[in-house]
């Protein structure tokens, strides 16, 4: 149990990564970094998967800003499912992505957004970027004036 958590934590924070930065000037740079990563896939594995991103991170950007929060959300559970899947076949891969995930967030402590998780057991981690609702059982909206 203890490894299928590692492996959703960091593919967790690594897709709420790689979203936060598609929209950014720095998107090449941490496209550049899953390709290395991804390429544990071989050439072909990784292309597939990048395509994926590719379109994944075009819809993001062509899309309207009242949609733009939904569109994340769904863009990072994509991402959290092929991250992990990617994970259990290469562990190893497991600490770069979590440095680069790393990174993005240290680029983020100028913005004052920052999320940091480690080793977390027997609790849920959700990492989000608006309000959240849990199928009417759970309710957190951003405070006024928020994003």
């Amino acid at each position: 149990m203890g490894d299928a958590l590692d492996i959703m934590q960091v593919a967790g924070v690594g897709a709420a990564a790689l979203v936060t930065e598609m929209v950014r000037t720095t998107w090449d740079s941490a496209r550049g970094a899953v390709a290395r990563i991804l390429r544990r896939d071989g050439e072909q594995g990784a292309g597939q998967v990048l395509q994926l991103i590719d379109t994944a991170r075009q819809q993001l950007v062509d899309s309207p800003e009242s949609e733009r929060g939904a569109v994340e959300e769904r863009l990072r559970r994509d991402l959290l499912i092929q991250l992990a899947a990617f994970i259990q076949r290469h562990p190893d891969a497991a600490q770069e992505l979590q440095e680069l995930a790393d990174k993005v967030q240290g680029d983020d402590e100028g913005s004052g957004a920052r999320t940091s998780v480690h080793h977390n057991t027997n609790s849920q981690v959700v990492i989000a970027g608006g309000a959240i609702n849990a199928s009417g059982g759970f309710h957190y909206g951003t405070p006024e004036g928020g994003r």
